[in-house]
């Protein structure tokens, strides 16, 4: 078992690596400490048979990938395969972002040429298009990204919504106070960044 260690070691700090991520970020997506896994890189402990078999998922190979020493052209593939997946990922959430705008552009295009309905404010369809873009990469960056750069698109999706509201207010009712609603947000960002300085309680292996 001891003789396992360092191949099992170097093999998760290969695999780690190639996908370009630190410690901690294999520590959030396997819910253990970055300490955890600092320990399975030096190879003061291993991981257990779960747990491997998590890191192998996670990285599109077999737990006896894990526990073999030689495979050089596997780990070709497996970069190649990390490189066309994080391409997939990217185009998929540019995809549905970009459904956003064309729903944005429709109801512009059609309230612009009803005769009914027609008004010059209709480009405000494009202002709440922002939020609701940072929705849909919300949800994508939730799945695929990487934790922190959550509350990166938290900020955008809230102070995007404020003036959006602050713009529709002004042009409907022409009350200028109508932007005060934006020092709504500042306790609001506030909260977002204490929230994004906790640590999720992560397992001690």
């Amino acid at each position: 078992m001891d003789d396992l260690k360092p191949v099992i070691a170097k093999n998760i700090t290969d695999l780690r690596k190639a996908a370009d991520m630190t410690q901690a970020q294999l520590a959030e997506k396997l819910n253990y400490s970055d300490k955890a896994v600092s320990k399975w890189e030096r190879g003061d402990a291993i991981p257990s048979v779960i747990t491997l078999k998590e890191v192998a998922d996670l990285f599109g190979v077999t737990v006896d990938y894990l526990l073999t020493e030689e495979h050089t052209a596997e780990k070709e593939i497996k970069r190649e395969f990390t490189k066309r997946q994080r391409r997939n990922h990217l185009i998929i959430s540019l995809l549905s972002t970009m459904t956003v705008w064309l729903a944005a552009t429709i109801i512009y295009v059609s309230i612009s040429l009803s005769t009914l309905f027609g008004l010059p404010e209709a480009w405000l369809a494009f202002a709440f298009a922002v939020p609701a873009s940072c929705i849909i990469l919300l949800i994508f960056n939730s799945i695929w990204g990487k934790v922190k750069r959550n509350f990166v698109i938290i900020t955008i999706f809230l102070w995007s919504l404020l003036i959006s509201l602050c713009l529709t207010f002004f042009f409907v009712s022409g009350e200028s106070h109508i932007w005060l609603l934006l020092a709504v947000g500042i306790p609001l960002q506030i909260m977002i960044l204490l929230w994004s300085g906790l640590k999720q309680k992560k397992k001690v292996k």
